[in-house]
Parts: structure tokens; sequence; C-alpha cells
């Protein structure tokens, strides 16, 4: 069954707005972590966080829909808070949520890519594709420095 277009603009907003928010997340993180490695890592994350967002704004407008208003205000502010929140918890935390976060998204994106298959044509598809090895390319870092973490190789600065 093929989605229909509407129904696809609202997925690409849900995107569109969980993208917004992983930026404020990553930039927050990047703020409280500043000084250390991985505060680099979160703020190239959040860089390729807003390629996504810039991507999925065109793909939504090339469907004729406009990005959501709501995800514009209000995915930042919840990106910014719990990317705070997080941070107090310490790195080894912060790097769980984050797995965790991308791990939601690379479903989303896998099951989103299942279903339109080549419906809407090959940018899209591809868009998607490559938002997916991004978030794949995130959780992997995450899960190695979390690896470190556990192996006592990670120094807290």
């Amino acid at each position: 069954m093929v989605m229909d277009q509407t129904m696809l603009i609202t997925r690409l907003n849900w995107f569109y707005s969980l993208e917004l928010n992983q930026i404020d997340l990553y930039m927050s993180q990047y703020g409280n972590f500043l000084g250390s490695y991985e505060s680099i890592v979160f703020e190239r994350t959040a860089f390729i966080e807003q390629e996504h967002v810039d991507n999925i704004a065109a793909q939504i407008r090339k469907l004729g829909g406009s990005p959501t208003k709501l995800g514009d205000v209000l995915s930042p502010i919840l990106g910014k808070v719990a990317g705070s929140i997080l941070s107090i918890s310490g790195l080894e935390n912060v790097l769980k949520a984050n797995i965790l976060i991308e791990q939601k998204a690379m479903n989303d994106y896998t099951e989103l890519i299942n279903t339109i298959q080549d419906n809407y044509g090959p940018e899209l598809k591809k868009v998607l594709q490559h938002n997916l090895v991004d978030e794949d390319t995130h959780t992997a870092w995450f899960t190695m420095r979390l690896a470190d973490y556990d192996n006592s190789v990670l120094v807290d600065s």
C-alpha cells in the first residue's frame, strides 16, 4: 500500500521536528562538556543534524507542504532542556541517552524508507537513506565511546 502524500508530509514533519530537537540537544551537550573531545563530537553531530533539517524541509516543500511551525518553536526548547538535564547526569548517561535517541531515529527512518520504497522518487529515498547512515554513524560513535567509558579508558575532564 502506498503512503499518501499528506501522510508522507506528516511523517517528514515528524523527522523535521526530531532533527530540530537533536540540534539543540547536541549543542547543549557541546556547551556542557566544552573543552573535551566529546564536545567537538557533539558540535559536529549537531551540524550534521542541521543538514538533515535542511534536507527534510526541502523535501517537504517539494511535496507541496510546509515544515511545521510548532516544530520550529517547540523542538529547540525541548532539545536544550533535555541536553542540559542529561548533561548534569554525567557523560556516561548522556552517551546512553544519545544512543537511544539515535536508535529511535534509525528505526523510524528504516520504517519510512521501507514504506515509501521508490514511490516518491529516488531523491527523497536517498535523503532518508543518507540520514539513516548518519544516525547509524552517530550511534556507533556513542556506543564505542561508552565502551571506552565502561573499560575505564575515558577520563572525565
